[in-house]
């Protein structure tokens, strides 16, 4: 009789420790989906505000000196970062002459990319750019089947078939169409997909040069927005804004200075948020929402800039982005 106490009482106690422990990875992974959605959402609105304060700058203020603020945000962002190194937030890899020499090429990639999508910006909608940005994913599937022989399947290429149909069907149905912003924006194309193509090689050669061998993804964020501030400066004289810098009213402005200087916290937020989002969730998870991001970027930049279409435009933008989607998708699998 008291065996079969004791057995009961055995068996009560190993109940509860298995109830106990099932709670706890309840739990566990009830603050992981909730860490993974938070970090989701910041960086959905970091990457959608950054676009559409950018968009504002150009449109609204008619701010016409794109670089100049390209230059403003990455030195708004390098002087966050070297504070949080100082703090000992953070740990970065000393930014020598060697690890220079081997990430200026892709820097100079980086650069253009940049200046060139506020160029684009400046004359077209945030809808329309956010569709022939899809044209950059056929440029590096190109890039990746001759460079580095990846082979992809017949999805991978429809969806990529897709995007080049709504593209051109969005360029002909494009009310406030802009040979210039179209321009711009083939030409950022490339760049883009020049820049994800070199930045594999670049960042293998880079681990070489540097002290711990290794190269993280702040490090990199650093060194893009250090090295760009030098070529920046040079551009601004080159396309004459600095001429325009001097007369134009909008620099006694505060609450200016005030958004230009949030939009340097918000690209910063982009590369801190994305990298929270992969960490916490996955390759996969992270490109189908960057897809799906695209769809209230375009809608809330067709409303809040009160952008005139048409309805074949709409569904061209419309396919453009459920292209992406299928794109994000057969490229995961």
């Amino acid at each position: 009789m008291m065996t079969a106490n004791i057995n009961d009482k055995v068996d009560l106690e190993h109940g509860n420790s298995v109830r106990d422990k099932g709670k706890a990875i309840r739990s566990r992974r009830g603050k992981l989906g909730n860490v993974a959605f938070v970090s989701g959402v910041s960086y959905c609105f970091a990457s959608c505000a950054m676009i559409l304060v950018n968009k504002y700058f150009l449109s609204s203020y008619n701010f016409t000196a794109g670089i100049s603020l390209m230059l403003y945000q990455n030195f708004v962002a390098v002087t966050v970062i070297s504070i949080m190194r100082l703090s000992g937030v953070i740990t970065l890899e000393p930014l020598t002459w060697r690890l220079t020499k081997v990430w200026l090429p892709v820097n100079f990639i980086f650069v253009g990319m940049l200046f060139t999508s506020m160029y684009s910006l400046k004359y077209m909608n945030v809808a329309m750019v956010t569709v022939l940005k899809n044209a950059t994913n056929v440029l590096t599937a190109l890039g990746e089947m001759y460079l580095f022989k990846k082979r992809h399947d017949y999805k991978v290429w429809g969806s990529l078939f897709l995007m080049i149909i709504s593209a051109i069907a969005g360029g002909f149905t494009d009310v406030q169409f802009h040979a210039i912003g179209y321009s711009w924006q083939i030409i950022n194309c490339f760049l883009t997909a020049s820049y994800s193509l070199t930045l594999r090689r670049v960042m293998d050669t880079a681990k070489l040069v540097t002290k711990s061998g290794e190269l993280n993804e702040i490090s990199m964020v650093f060194m893009n927005n250090s090295l760009s501030i030098p070529l920046g400066i040079i551009l601004i004289f080159l396309f004459d804004e600095f001429n325009y810098l001097l007369q134009t009213p909008l620099l006694r402005v505060p609450s200016f200075w005030i958004l230009m200087t949030l939009s340097g916290f918000l690209g910063l937020a982009i590369s801190f948020t994305s990298m929270w989002f992969l960490h916490q969730t996955g390759a996969t998870t992270y490109s189908l929402v960057g897809s799906l991001n695209k769809i209230p970027l375009s809608i809330a930049g067709i409303l809040l800039f009160s952008v005139p279409t048409s309805v074949e435009n709409l569904l061209s933008i419309f396919f453009g982005l459920l292209a992406g989607v299928l794109f994000a998708r057969a490229k995961t699998r």
